[in-house]
């Protein structure tokens, strides 16, 4: 069945119309973004490309290279974060530019609703 209505009057995507392989990996996208540590590891990639004993120390020390390297790989397998090799050290930085403004808009989500209560 070919969806009439592709995109609804207020910009967003008819529910009917959307793929579940795009409805899986949205729900994958926001289940990796659920958690803590990584929303502030993709925070601080926002100011800088940063290897992971950088981004170590942004985190007050609270969690080990170990840790911080895991939580890496499960946003680079999402597409969240990329990763560059300069001699022995990796260097990480955003994926591209969207993941800055799904974290704006869920901010200014947040914040309003934080106002409101």
């Amino acid at each position: 069945m070919e969806c009439k209505e592709k995109v609804l009057e207020n910009g967003t995507e008819c529910i009917k119309c959307l793929e579940m392989p795009v409805v899986s990996r949205l729900a994958s996208f926001f289940k990796v973004m659920g958690d803590e540590t990584r929303v502030k590891i993709i925070y601080a990639l926002v100011q800088k490309e940063m290897c992971v004993s950088e981004l170590v120390q942004i985190l007050d020390g609270n969690i080990t290279q170990s840790a911080v390297s895991h939580q890496l790989k499960q946003l680079k397998s999402e597409g969240l974060v990329k990763a560059r090799r300069e001699g022995k050290n990796i260097f990480y930085s955003l994926d591209d530019e969207h993941i800055v403004g799904i974290l704006d808009q869920s901010l200014i989500h947040i914040r309003h609703r934080l106002n409101c209560d």
